[in-house]
């Protein structure tokens, strides 16, 4: 086939998916929309004793803002896609560095900072408004401008200081490391990673936020005796000061081996009792029972591996490059398009990645239900649902493409149904 005629067709390829992806996108926000605002008046009927109409009206309404910003952004993501490729805009950042004249790993390392930086500072308007006007209208946000340019700050340096030195021995290997510097990067990519896992609980959450050992108390009681009968050790119980930044209530597992913690917002415990805390926190060890959190990371790596191999043949081609707006080939150019159009080949794996992610789901409920109440978790998924005003009417079409978890009433059902272990009492 012709060379030009492969570029030409490269290029299409490129943009038509990616303009067919927001499409989709974008009416898959419309099909929320309307699903939510035509249930707004009438609260769902497994939820009417416990979910009042207000709040309910709420979540609507609050779902409908919060779309309504995504609608934009996923809008300004494919302008910014045009302008980097066939815009020139990664072409003309190439140019202005190259007048300084440096090395070319560092070259690289400084395209690619710049690179994420202006991306970052595009994108910024939008985030100002989710967080300031959208957050603070429903009574979410407890942000300050200034916390928000201290982690702005923050994720900054640690870009720099993580992010700089990973691109320099990427770029490297990219130009020593021979036809399968691919396999190289990978390894260095899997021990970033992981060294990531390790390093997030007890070195960089942190420096955003506070984290103080569970106070003494029925509820630090019942969850000991919870971990203790699912045979489960960690580094400690902490509560985060969540509040300091939004009034949205979670808890999490984050690390690897010993260094595991388990994290409470302390807005998740002001709205739970002991007992519901005790079944939320069932439903988080039924993830690392099931190897969840192990085969999420397995599938991470490899679908990263794929994604090197990938990348290794493609900068062998000069259409990858000139069909999406540049000229010369580079290593840090290759990453730049690389990680601009990965997302529009994978937008269609959505739907599967969650249908997997919901059976986890699934099974981590069954084995909450199992050490401790079915009937506490569905009053704690309930009042979580109400205090974060998560709609409760989605789209089906919508949630099995962006929601990880299944729908509320969907969910709440499967446990009520689940025939197998009696509801544990107070």
């Amino acid at each position: 086939m012709d060379h030009t005629a492969i570029v030409t067709g490269w290029s299409c390829l490129v943009l038509t998916l990616a303009t067919l992806a927001t499409l989709i996108g974008l009416h898959l926000n419309r099909r929320q929309q309307r699903a939510v605002m035509d249930h707004r008046n009438a609260v769902p009927h497994p939820f009417v004793e416990q979910i009042s109409l207000a709040a309910h009206q709420k979540a609507a309404d609050y779902t409908h803002a919060k779309l309504a910003v995504d609608h934009r952004e996923q809008l300004l993501s494919l302008a910014l896609l045009y302008a980097w490729t066939l815009g020139g805009g990664l072409e003309l950042l190439d140019h202005l560095l190259a007048r300084w004249a440096l090395p070319l790993p560092w070259h690289g390392v400084l395209f690619l900072l710049l690179f994420f930086i202006i991306q970052q500072l595009l994108e910024l308007p939008l985030d100002l408004y989710r967080t300031f006007r959208v957050e603070a209208r429903f009574g979410f946000n407890k942000m300050t401008l200034p916390l928000y340019c201290s982690d702005m700050f923050k994720q900054l340096l640690l870009m720099i200081l993580f992010g700089a030195p990973l691109a320099w021995v990427m770029l490297t290997l990219m130009q020593r490391a021979g036809a399968y510097w691919w396999l190289d990067a990978w390894l260095v990519w899997s021990a970033f990673s992981l060294l990531m896992i390790w390093l997030f609980p007890t070195w960089i959450a942190p420096l955003f936020n506070t984290f103080s050992p569970l106070p003494a108390g029925e509820m630090k009681t019942r969850i000991e005796a919870l971990l203790a009968r699912c045979g489960f050790e960690s580094n400690g119980l902490f509560v985060m000061d969540g509040s300091r930044r939004s009034s949205h209530g979670n808890a999490y597992f984050t690390g690897l081996g010993r260094a595991k913690r388990i994290v409470f917002f302390d807005t998740l415990l002001k709205q739970l009792t002991p007992l519901e805390a005790e079944a939320v926190l069932a439903h988080e060890l039924g993830h690392f029972h099931h190897g969840h959190v192990k085969k999420r990371i397995v599938v991470m790596l490899l679908a990263s591996l794929l994604g090197f191999m990938l990348l290794g043949w493609l900068t062998t081609t000069t259409w990858f490059y000139t069909g999406l707006g540049l000229s010369t080939p580079s290593p840090h150019a290759a990453l730049a398009l690389f990680m601009l159009v990965l997302p529009v080949f994978t937008f269609i794996l959505h739907p599967l990645m969650n249908y997997f992610s919901r059976q986890n789901e699934f099974e981590a409920d069954a084995y909450a239900i199992a050490h401790s109440s079915g009937d506490a978790l569905v009053s704690a998924l309930v009042k979580l649902y109400a205090d974060n005003a998560s709609t409760l009417t989605p789209d089906p079409l919508y949630s099995a493409w962006h929601d990880s978890h299944p729908p509320a009433s969907v969910r709440i059902r499967h446990i009520q149904d689940n025939p197998h272990v009696p509801a544990r009492t107070a």
